[in-house]
């Protein structure tokens, strides 16, 4: 931490105004958006032109018979809670079977040759080209007639759909990088394959294969369209939640704090990002 801190300074020392100024100007291109978020979760009336709410949801909640802005968004009103477990299962469950899927798909894409390989990575690339609401509407109809539509396993099969491909590039990128070299060298000294992919493959891919499922994690709880089709109303997950709150065209302070929960997944993300996926974090794990 010391050094991180210590590099950070001497970085700064470094940079001239105009970057510093320029680093500082994009910093609040993607943070500005959330002052106004913030200031209106804590609203109750807040209109044009004024620079800060007339009243505040803190001076109003005592003359309120319901719950308002903060108070409703933590009510069991609100589904908040339900829709956050929904979100953090469907996406839990899509990533860990994306990882089953994709591992064994991207070795062989990284390391084989064989006859349509490149129509074969197109084709993966397909549910990124095509629109979402053409894929949600073609399945619809069929998970209607097999009984999927409205249930977790439906929506966690749509879900896959668009993470597959994210999770595929990634893990291949990270296996063409690998090379054969460990792995061979430990069956050479009679390491069995468990043992080589356990031991050797694993570890060497862990910040890859870390990388691929936070990210995918991240694309699976922010899927609105596909989630509301199959969902059907049975089924409510943050996104959905937000839609409805925000269909009217209007952003109170409810809906201001159900937006500002629906970012949190991705902050946790980032921080563990930040945290964990260091190469120099991994390599002394590896060299243990």
């Amino acid at each position: 931490m010391a050094r991180r801190n210590a590099n950070a300074t001497a970085l700064s020392e470094r940079l001239s105004p105009f970057q510093k100024v320029y680093l500082w100007l994009i910093a609040g291109f993607i943070l500005g958006p959330f002052v106004p978020l913030i200031i209106q979760s804590f609203a109750f009336r807040w209109a044009w032109p004024d620079l800060l709410p007339s009243t505040w949801w803190l001076e109003q909640r005592e003359k309120s018979v319901l719950p308002l802005a903060w108070d409703y968004v933590i009510s069991p009103y609100s589904q908040v809670w339900e829709a956050t477990l929904n979100t953090v299962f469907i996406g839990s469950a899509v990533t860990v079977i994306c990882l089953i899927i994709c591992l064994p798909a991207a070795r062989v894409l990284a390391r084989e040759s064989f006859r349509g390989k490149s129509a074969f990575e197109f084709f993966l690339s397909m549910p990124l080209i095509v629109p979402e609401a053409a894929i949600g509407i073609a399945l619809l109809m069929i998970f209607i007639q097999i009984g999927l539509a409205g249930t977790y396993t439906g929506i966690i099969i749509v879900h896959l759909i668009p993470t597959i491909p994210y999770m595929i590039r990634m893990l291949t990128a990270v296996y063409q990088g690998l090379g054969r070299d460990f792995e061979e060298q430990a069956m050479i000294l009679g390491a069995s394959r468990w043992q080589i992919l356990r031991m050797v493959t694993l570890p060497m891919l862990l910040p890859g294969v870390v990388a691929g499922a936070l990210f995918t994690f991240l694309v699976s709880t922010n899927i609105f369209l596909l989630t509301f089709f199959m969902g059907q109303g049975k089924i409510i997950t943050l996104p959905t939640l937000l839609f409805s709150k925000i269909a009217g065209g209007t952003l109170d302070a409810s809906a201001a704090g159900i937006t500002l929960v629906v970012t949190v997944p991705g902050i946790i993300l980032l921080v563990i990002t930040e945290r964990f996926i260091k190469e120099e974090a991994f390599g002394k794990g590896f060299g243990n």
